[in-house]
């Protein structure tokens, strides 16, 4: 909601040095507190193997973070963005004031919570999920000053010991975290908050990259825990997993929610982020749909900071071009009609519902044609006045020439050309007949 510019200064400012090419992090949105949030990798390679703890744990860096800033307005020292008052570790001259919360190893999809539609119960909870290591992987649900474990945990596991025994690790644990035997690359999701099916209402779903599984996660509050289900996509046939996944693109990338708050997902049919195509996927729950015209909202407006750039389509301006082209007035005269089809079709097209020379020399010829000079005489008067100049306009524009009177004996002309000798053989055997008829009865 705040434009481009902002944007492209904010990431001028916010630079971070990466000693690895993986690990890069996956999201950056707004809270409900009109802060923006932006989750980052722990700097790559295998391990978190930078410094005495690596960079997740380490505080003064912004790799392995989620990093909190106020883009509305620019701090003392130039930067456009400030630092909000209530971030954990204003006060920690060891730490960066932009930390929100750390020991993260690559968030990969988070989303905000935007309550139950009723109670608003839940409202501003921000759910991601982080890629493992390679045992596990898991579900996080932020919070203020928090730290999720790596690398001294993965999952609910300890991955270094030596840090995972510290006593000052304080560390929070995953909702809930899954081994290899289920999936290999958790992909965050939404918590449910649409309109369209009811039953889906407070589940968080999510997916896995790599084996493409579908799963969800219902809440117990009085266990505080969170139960896993996985989803059904289409027959019974198809229910159980890994069958499931044949219904759709394998390789579940991200995930989406509309104004409404119905949820979808995007997924590839080979494994990697930077696929040139995919699909997109609306999920509805046949069981239980919502009553018919209960589901209606409003779009409601985004003001922007930043000035509006209208965008055209470069196809539409060519199709305006061609459009202009053919909407053109002929500079041409319209060529006379000709026995070849190719040459007369634009003709008859271009002049279709005008009156035109061509269609009083068709009411003319309709009578009975004279002869000789006659038919010569009509022929020139018919035949409009063009300068030279014209002429060869008019023959360059005639592309293919009128074909000439085939060849093959078997043709009409031919045919009628033998008959005519025939015809004069009859007649001059009836002549005769005649004669000889006359002659015997005068005798």
């Amino acid at each position: 909601s705040y434009g481009l510019k902002p944007i492209v200064e904010l990431t001028s400012a916010l630079k971070l040095e990466e000693p690895a090419a993986n690990h890069n992090g996956g999201q950056l949105h707004f809270g409900v507190d009109g802060y923006m949030y932006l989750f980052t990798g722990d700097g790559g390679k295998a391990g978190d193997p930078f410094g005495t703890f690596g960079n997740a744990q380490n505080k003064s860096t912004f790799l392995g973070k989620v990093l909190r800033i106020d883009v509305d307005g620019r701090s003392s020292d130039g930067k456009p963005y400030r630092i909000p008052p209530d971030n954990p570790f204003v006060s920690d001259p060891k730490a960066r004031p932009e930390v929100y919360a750390y020991g993260v190893r690559n968030m990969w999809r988070c989303a905000v919570d935007r309550g139950d539609p009723v109670t608003k119960k839940g409202r501003g909870r921000i759910f991601c999920g982080d890629v493992g290591q390679n045992r596990f992987e898991e579900v996080d649900v932020i919070v203020k000053g928090g730290n999720y474990g790596w690398r001294a945990k993965e999952g609910f596991e300890c991955y270094d010991t030596r840090l995972c025994h510290n006593s000052s690790l304080d560390d929070i644990l995953p909702i809930f975290a899954y081994g290899r035997s289920v999936g290999k690359s958790v992909t965050g999701g939404f918590v449910y908050r649409g309109c369209e099916s009811p039953n889906l209402n407070g589940l968080y779903i999510f997916g896995d990259f790599m084996n493409g599984r579908l799963m969800a996660l219902q809440e117990d509050e009085k266990r505080n825990k969170w139960q896993k289900q996985d989803i059904c996509i289409g027959s019974t046939k198809t229910c159980a997993f890994p069958r499931m996944i044949s219904s759709y693109s394998k390789f579940i990338i991200s995930f989406a929610e509309d104004e409404a708050g119905e949820l979808y997902f995007l997924s590839t049919s080979y494994p990697s982020a930077y696929a040139p195509h995919g699909s997109l996927y609306k999920f509805i729950d046949p069981a239980r749909r919502a009553p018919p015209g209960k589901c209606k909202y409003k779009p409601i407006p985004v003001k922007t900071k930043s000035k509006r750039i209208l965008f055209v389509p470069r196809a539409s301006k060519l199709l305006e071009t061609v459009l202009e082209l053919l909407n053109e007035p002929s500079t041409t005269k319209p060529l006379k009609k000709t026995s070849t089809p190719t040459a007369a079709t634009p003709a008859a097209a271009s002049q279709k519902g005008k009156k035109t020379p061509s269609t009083k020399i068709k009411a003319s010829t309709a009578k009975p044609a004279p002869s000789g000079k006659k038919r010569q005489k009509i022929k020139a008067e018919a035949k409009p006045h063009k300068p030279k100049q014209e002429e060869k306009v008019a023959r360059l524009d005639r592309t293919t020439p009128a074909s000439p009177l085939p060849k093959n004996k078997s043709s009409h002309l031919t045919r009628t050309k033998k008959l005519l000798p025939k015809k004069a053989a009859l007649g001059k055997e009836k002549q005769e007949r005649r004669k000889k008829g006359r002659l015997s009865s005068s005798s």
